[in-house]
Formats: structure tokens, C-alpha cells, sequence
């Protein structure tokens, strides 16, 4: 079973960061709490950029982050930013460890 670590890029207006942020930050502690396959999620705010917040996850394996992608916490946080206009990139890696 290899690990799958996830590199994700929000792009959010920048009034409307502090509010994505608190609601990614909850979808992250559902997500630890509710998918046994969630190892890490971790929000990284950029000092010098008001527009964007990363994240740094890590699942179990892809069958873990599959079961994420469908999991009820995306859901939510989807229909909690909805009209928001946040962009979400994502490079999926292979951890080197």
C-alpha cells in the first residue's frame, strides 16, 4: 500500500480568506476524526500572498482519498463555500519516505 500526499492550492478573493480558512480548518478536523484513511491535513497560509491558502494532505493509500472525495465533510465544506469563486488545484504525490 503506498501513501498518496496531496499538494492543494485554494485560490480565494482575499475578503474572503479568513472565512475559507475556518471553514477548511473544520472541514479538516471532520475529516481526521470521520475517514480512517485522513493521516494529515494541514492548511498553510502564504505571508505573502492574501489570495491563496495551501494544504498539505496525506492518505493511506488512493482507494483513502477516493472514500475523502466522497466523504460528507467535502460535502459540506462545497456547500459552505458555494458562490464563493474559490479555485482548488491539486498535485497528487508519492511521499519519498
Amino acid at each position: 500500500m503506498t501513501k498518496l500526499a496531496l499538494i492543494a492550492t485554494v485560490e480565494v478573493a482575499p475578503e474572503k480568506r479568513d472565512q475559507v480558512l475556518s471553514l477548511l480548518s473544520a472541514h479538516g478536523a471532520r475529516s481526521l476524526k470521520d475517514e480512517p484513511g485522513t493521516l494529515h491535513f494541514e492548511i498553510l497560509v502564504p505571508r505573502e500572498d492574501a489570495s491563496k491558502l495551501l494544504i498539505y494532505e496525506v492518505y493511506q493509500d488512493d482507494a483513502a482519498f477516493e472514500a475523502h472525495r466522497s466523504a460528507q465533510s467535502i460535502k459540506q465544506f462545497r456547500e459552505e463555500t458555494a458562490g464563493f469563486g474559490i479555485k482548488i488545484t491539486a498535485t497528487r504525490c508519492t511521499p519519498a519516505g
